[in-house]
């Protein structure tokens, strides 16, 4: 079974307007080194949670990573490995970054501790568009970052951002042009989301424009021979993102800092734990635990920070998070987890998707989205909802 660590990294330059991620700007929050110092004694506290072993996956999220010092990123693989969760070769091991906040310097010893993977958050090359939505970077400055990574010939992915207001086809077209031409062997496309009266709410493209421009997307990035391998991420094949595929896929992972998910699958269904998104709160609680080792988070958490999943919510999970992916839900592997019984409760419901062209089926057994199901994901997976007596 695979297993991987996301570390969640709270420091930004500026909020973004359209950020609802836990995060702070760097001057607002507790420094660097006082953070890690936290994370470290949350990983002493809850190792028992998950067994040591090699990582498959390791990530560096945030915020950005890239503008705490390189040290400390170095410093937490350590700290990991010297509980047994090691890193090495085999290791997928992905750091987020914004443009202008890396060196050559930060680079060679990013990856003299084994990282092999960056995420940019490019964002758009409009240097209009980002100053509309506060980011700190222009465009220039993101074609020198990723030439850094280039003469590095190091792995990096995208992430575009659509549905900004006054944003046109043919800007969207030549941002994702650009990512090609740069290099990039995974973009991940996200659709712009605001609440009503959110002051990017105005001026953004109908629903309508907004499916034409994720069409595009698609399009383009499918003829420069990238397949989308989960709802929102396209990449060369072999350039997965092996993390991300972690979430999909039905196995463990644990979250380490603020804010951050994790998922185990212990008693018959699994548990979903999560840290305190408030810093205060979150170093108070770190610092205020006492014990470690042991090994379910109803011991160390108060009880409105996990959730033991009943059948039919990891049912749920299961049909949900397998249909993100393109590979698609396996109803030999749902009978495996679940019962036959329980597997034959679910085929109406993906018989009537099937009905109204959103999924479709293949002679293995394997259900996924259709490209109209693809554009309608949450009407599908409202429909595999299941509750405590349907099953």
């Amino acid at each position: 079974m695979r297993f991987g660590i996301y570390v969640h990294i709270p420091y930004c330059i500026q909020r973004c307007t359209y950020c609802d991620f836990a995060t702070y700007e760097q001057s607002k929050i507790l420094p660097p080194q006082k953070y890690i110092e936290l994370l470290f004694k949350e990983i002493q506290q809850k190792k028992g949670f998950f067994s040591a072993r090699p990582l498959d996956t390791l990530y560096f999220g945030g915020g950005t990573p890239s503008l705490i010092p390189s040290e400390l990123i170095v410093a937490i693989i350590q700290e990991l490995a010297k509980h047994g969760y090691t890193t090495g070769p085999q290791t997928e091991i992905t750091l987020e970054i914004n443009p202008a906040t890396v060196s050559e310097a930060k680079l060679e010893m990013y990856l003299s501790a084994g990282v092999n993977r960056f995420s940019v958050g490019a964002q758009t090359f409009d240097d209009r568009l980002l100053k509309l939505v506060h980011r700190e970077h222009s465009a220039q400055q993101t074609l020198d970052t990723l030439a850094l990574l280039r003469k590095f010939n190091l792995n990096f992915s995208f992430d575009i951002l659509f549905a900004l207001p006054s944003q046109t086809l043919a800007g969207l077209s030549r941002d994702v042009d650009i990512a090609i031409e740069q290099g990039a062997k995974h973009i991940s496309p996200y659709c712009l989301t605001v609440p009503d009266g959110h002051p990017l709410a105005m001026g953004r493209p109908i629903e309508e424009e907004q499916l034409e421009m994720f069409d595009v997307i698609s399009q383009r990035l499918n003829s420069s021979g990238f397949h989308q391998y989960e709802i929102s991420n396209f990449s060369i094949p072999g350039f997965e993102s092996r993390h991300n595929l972690l979430y999909w896929s039905d196995d463990e992972y644990w979250g380490l800092g603020l804010s951050a998910h994790s998922y185990k699958k212990s008693s018959p269904w699994g548990v979903r734990f999560w840290n305190l998104s408030n810093i205060n709160e979150y170093e108070k609680q770190i610092l205020t635990t006492k014990g470690e080792g042991y090994s379910e988070p109803s011991t160390l958490l108060s009880k409105e920070q996990f959730e033991v999943l009943q059948k039919h919510q990891s049912l749920t999970d299961f049909c949900h998070t397998s249909l993100r992916t393109l590979s698609g839900l396996n109803v030999q592997t749902l009978a495996t987890k679940f019962s036959t019984n329980t597997a034959e409760k679910v085929l109406p419901s993906l018989s009537r998707l099937q009905a109204s062209g959103w999924i479709e089926t293949n002679d293995i057994g394997h259900w996924s989205l259709t490209k109209q199901g693809l554009l309608v994901s949450n009407q599908v997976f409202a429909q595999l909802t299941f509750l405590q007596d349907e099953i």
